[in-house]
């Protein structure tokens, strides 16, 4: 398996996802990776693959052993990548890490540094594949991709490994909430499923934020400055206003763990109007509940006490899979199993973010995630070691070798 000559290949894609958009996929670049893994698929010798037009892919490794006992699973990975950064031109490199710095760009003096990230400590005399400093790398999860794909080209070369049937698929738009929108779930046909798209080496993440956005809209009053006293409603200075009444303790900078957090990502204003946008994320439910009150009741205050019209808005993105996957502890435990196979050091704690997993599990696909062995995602920081990613790989044909043994059981 060599899930790293892939990688690279795939890394040059430029497959960000667009929230401003309304289309699905969400932009051109995803549907152009996308063919260009059917066609790789196809040149594999997987069946039943499919790209329908909202840019999911799906397909099958189908069994070569009685399938009596052995249950149908799936592996998942989401094509796009963050909008965050840019991601095209991506120029990935691998460099052996040897301790200290490493310069991404000269040019703009970009490095890569221990003080900073100090896990880096953990690969010395290790490779890591990089980026020039000016994009993000897209192991946010062409990683994912990459070992899933490598799994399947493996099996397909080597029919003395019994397996059931397999499935994938790569999803559009998960960056941006939408990878699950429109899955089908019987299409696919798996009693459960993991998502390919987690941290570091070992990471097994069955517990997640629940998640929102909020949008604060402030309507101003302009008035001459010199002719403003008691008349002048500045919604900048609202929206400020606004934002310094959530708790500073409760910021991503701020949290670790199991705790929850306020994340302003965009303020646009003017005097006459401004607009702050949110992410909101708790691990606890209840907790969670209370931070968008929270937001609501600071805005119900606002009007009442600063006469200012303000109006917020909170849509529900996912909720913490946790409840609907540890019912079915065997999902964890072959992972589990898998991991100390191939001799990784399983690691399970809660994802302070979210993936595909977490919505599919509620529609009914318990999903766990596990590693792909990146660090830094959604920045000019990100890197991936390549021992980590090869892994990755070996964990997923563990789990699949794990789940075809259990007729000898």
């Amino acid at each position: 398996m060599n899930p790293t000559e892939l990688f690279l290949h795939y890394a040059t894609f430029d497959t960000q996802s667009d929230p401003s958009a309304r289309t699905m996929p969400s932009t051109d670049g995803q549907m152009l990776f996308a063919s260009t893994l059917v066609r790789q698929l196809y040149m594999m010798g997987m069946q039943d693959i499919s790209l329908d037009e909202n840019g999911y892919i799906m397909a099958t490794l189908p069994a070569n052993t009685d399938t009596s006992n052995i249950p149908a699973i799936g592996f998942i990975a989401h094509l796009d990548t963050s909008p965050d950064m840019p991601g095209g031109n991506v120029k990935p490199r691998i460099v052996t890490y040897q301790g200290g710095d490493i310069m991404l760009n000269e040019a703009q003096n970009i490095v890569l540094s221990p003080a900073t990230f100090p896990e880096m400590n953990d690969y010395i005399g290790q490779e890591l594949i990089v980026t020039d400093g000016t994009t993000l790398l897209g192991a946010d999860d062409k990683a994912g991709i990459a070992a899933i794909i490598s799994v399947m080209k493996h099996l397909l070369e080597h029919d003395e490994i019994r397996h059931g049937t397999v499935r994938v698929a790569f999803t559009p738009d998960e960056e941006i909430g939408r990878g699950a929108n429109r899955f089908d779930l019987k299409k696919f046909g798996c009693q459960w499923a993991y998502t390919v798209d987690g941290g570091a080496i070992g990471a097994l993440e069955y517990e997640n934020f629940n998640a929102a956005s909020a949008i604060i809209t402030i309507n101003g009053r302009n008035i001459h400055p010199g002719y403003a006293k008691d008349k002048m409603q500045n919604a900048m200075q609202a929206a400020i206003d606004f934002h310094n009444r959530l708790p500073e303790s409760e910021r991503p900078e701020k949290t670790d763990n199991y705790e929850g957090f306020y994340h302003l990502i965009s303020f646009r204003g003017t005097v006459e109007g401004a607009s702050l946008s949110y992410i909101i994320r708790d691990h606890d439910r209840t907790l969670f509940e209370a931070k968008k009150q929270r937001m609501v009741d600071i805005a119900r205050q606002m009007r009442e006490t600063m006469h200012i019209d303000i109006s917020v808005a909170v849509e529900d993105q996912y909720y913490n899979m946790r409840e609907k996957v540890e019912p079915h502890q065997e999902i964890i435990d072959t992972a589990l199993k898998a991991m100390a196979a191939c001799g990784v050091r399983p690691i399970v704690e809660p994802i302070r973010g979210g993936t595909d997993g977490a919505r599919l599990s509620y529609m009914g696909l318990p999903c766990p995630n596990i590693f792909t062995g990146g660090h830094n995602f959604h920045g000019r920081h990100e890197y991936l070691p390549v021992r980590s990613l090869q892994k990755s790989a070996e964990t997923i044909l563990n789990i699949i070798r794990t789940v075809a043994a259990r007729d000898n059981q």
